[in-house]
């Protein structure tokens, strides 16, 4: 159990500015908290917890590349702190957040349910329950592991939010600070780096072919081979893609068990 201070230590997560920039309005104005630290990603976010050991971290769910519950799982146990999530609505994870009796706010934000939560906080730490609290963010991030229910991708789009499975996808596209997620004639956007795409879809039913593209490996129809390691992989939707030399691996992988034939 984390000694409590004098001043609640806290650390605000969150790839949005905006977002980063409201909560440190509340919180700084509140006497008894110290605002330790504000980290735009989860890598940074990572090594902030293990350097400040604050006692309240304020984590952004859904971020690019390593995302809330990999920073968690980033951590030792010893390591974690009292948390309470952020989010864009999801269904699936309040759902989650209630059955284990963690907190959360969802954006946009309100100020009422940024006091709320700064008080249930407060009471926890001042109660020192924060091993219990610890206890049931293990058992979070086990049930996450373990029930495929989680593996969605959640696109925030005007007055909604679209889950898509990973399969659903054909392919995807680096568009600037975001990817876009093609399926059948349609197509998302969702602010995310190919790199953290990857990671998310799995290299299992994903394949890199380039820095820009990264394509479901069931909708591959045809390869064909062209001059100096280059390669064209061709869909099922007739959607050609060029497999780059730095990626021959990945192809070379694909091909190895048996899944393509060359044009003959």
């Amino acid at each position: 159990m984390k000694e409590t201070h004098s001043k609640i230590r806290t650390l605000i997560v969150d790839d949005e500015p905006p977002s980063r920039e409201l909560i440190g309005t509340l919180l700084r104005d509140e006497s008894d908290v110290e605002v330790v630290a504000e980290c735009a990603d989860g890598q940074e976010a990572v090594s902030a917890i293990r350097r400040l050991s604050p006692d309240l971290v304020f984590l952004d769910v859904q971020m690019p590349g390593l995302d809330g519950f990999g920073v968690l799982s980033g951590l030792e146990p010893s390591q974690l702190p009292l948390i309470v999530f952020v989010t864009a609505y999801d269904r699936h994870a309040v759902r989650a957040f209630d059955a284990h009796a963690l907190d959360y706010i969802l954006k946009p934000f309100e100020y009422e349910r940024l006091r709320e939560a700064l008080r249930r906080a407060r009471a926890q730490l001042n109660q020192r329950t924060t091993t219990d609290h610890s206890t049931r963010l293990l058992a979070l991030l086990e049930e996450l592991r373990n029930k495929a229910r989680w593996n969605r991708i959640a696109i925030p789009e005007t007055g909604r939010t679209i889950f898509l499975k990973p399969e659903e996808i054909d392919w995807v596209e680096a568009e600037g600070n975001y990817v876009r997620l093609h399926i059948a004639r349609k197509s998302y956007l969702l602010r995310e780096t190919m790199n953290g795409m990857a990671v998310r879809l799995g290299p299992e039913q994903f394949l890199r072919v380039s820095r820009s593209n990264l394509l479901n490996i069931d909708r591959v129809k045809e390869w064909q081979p062209l001059f100096h390691g280059d390669s064209i992989l061709i869909l099922q939707d007739g959607t050609r893609l060029t497999v780059s030399r730095v990626y021959r691996e990945n192809l070379d992988r694909l091909l190895g068990g048996g899944e393509l034939q060359s044009k003959g």
